[in-house]
């Protein structure tokens, strides 16, 4: 029984794979032709279906909408009860429907042809009243479906989804969508952290950045790195400029063999002309430099080079960047 079942399943992926891999065979003419209706559409982009094919509408319109082209999911039977005001002519509707003669595109159709929007079906029956009444038909058609009775939607819906992914993609290339513009579509996502946020967006400031004057002792400079849950201070000299930073590092080199340190000027035992990172660069490119140098802490600072922030590997951390 355990063998059947994995034979089985093997073989449904045997079946949606060999429906995928046949539509190599239809992209041509119309498939150009259909690609071109998207360049051109002025409006939106309403991609429509119902049941199974629905879902996979939702989906392509969700799929265009995140790579830059305006679109929307319209129900085919909602059309047909008030939704249809949501079309205009400057708009292009793309179908779905793998029978594509259903009583509500019966329906659907001459009035969509009324308000002038273009039409693109995605069927598998070109001698359908969906393909008749379109400007550009891809065919979808499967030799047959994963299912055993031959009725559940499984290769046919297979193929139509890879049908939209080739559109989607062939669209995005074409308007020269970059990785900054779907950065710009998913604020919220990992991509979009990479190219969107900067360092001042995380950077610690006010008392959360501990900044002493090199006059100042060591003494003054650790209370100053304790209050503010610090791993370093930044040293600044007389014009309020970054000169050099003091951290738990430099503490460690001196600690031992100056009994006097506390006392020092903090001038003394700092590192001098430190890595820093500008508070509008990138907070992927600060995390870059960080990791290069192997560093954990780093000034930020204005274009002045007037110390306004610190970046701790901690704050790339807390914003998914690591």
């Amino acid at each position: 029984m355990k063998k059947n079942i994995i034979r089985r399943a093997k073989e449904v992926l045997d079946t949606e794979a060999a429906a995928v891999k046949s539509l190599k065979g239809n992209i041509g003419v119309n498939f150009e032709k259909a690609l071109n209706l998207a360049l051109k559409t002025k409006g939106r982009i309403v991609v429509s279906g119902m049941g199974k094919t629905g879902i996979i509408a939702q989906k392509f319109s969700a799929t265009l909408a995140s790579t830059g082209t305006p679109s929307l999911f319209l129900h085919t039977a909602e059309a047909i009860h008030g939704d249809l005001g949501r079309v205009t002519s400057n708009d292009l509707v793309i179908i779905i429907s793998n029978s594509g003669s259903t009583e509500e595109m019966r329906k659907l159709l001459p009035l969509l042809k009324k308000i002038g929007a273009k039409i693109v079906a995605l069927t598998g029956n070109s001698d359908s009243i969906l393909a008749k009444y379109s400007d550009v038909v891809l065919d979808v058609s499967v030799k047959k479906e994963a299912c055993p009775l031959g009725l559940a939607p499984t290769a046919s819906t297979t193929a139509t989804l890879a049908m939209t992914d080739a559109l989607a993609v062939c669209l995005l290339e074409q308007k020269g969508f970059k990785e900054k513009d779907f950065a710009f579509y998913h604020p919220g996502g990992a991509l979009g952290k990479k190219l969107l946020l900067k360092v001042e967006d995380i950077m610690r400031k006010g008392k959360a950045n501990p900044v002493v004057s090199e006059g100042k002792s060591v003494s003054y400079t650790l209370l100053k790195i304790t209050g503010a849950r610090a791993g370093s201070a930044t040293v600044v000299d007389k014009k309020g400029k970054l000169s050099g930073i003091f951290t738990d590092g430099d503490l460690r080199r001196h600690l031992g063999v100056d009994a006097d340190l506390p006392n020092r000027k903090i001038s003394e035992v700092m590192t001098g002309a430190p890595t820093s990172v500008n508070k509008e660069m990138l907070a992927a490119e600060a995390l870059r430099i960080l990791k290069e140098k192997k560093i954990d802490e780093v000034p930020v600072v204005d274009k002045n080079r007037r110390p306004v922030g610190l970046l701790d590997v901690q704050d790339l951390l807390k914003a998914g960047l690591i």
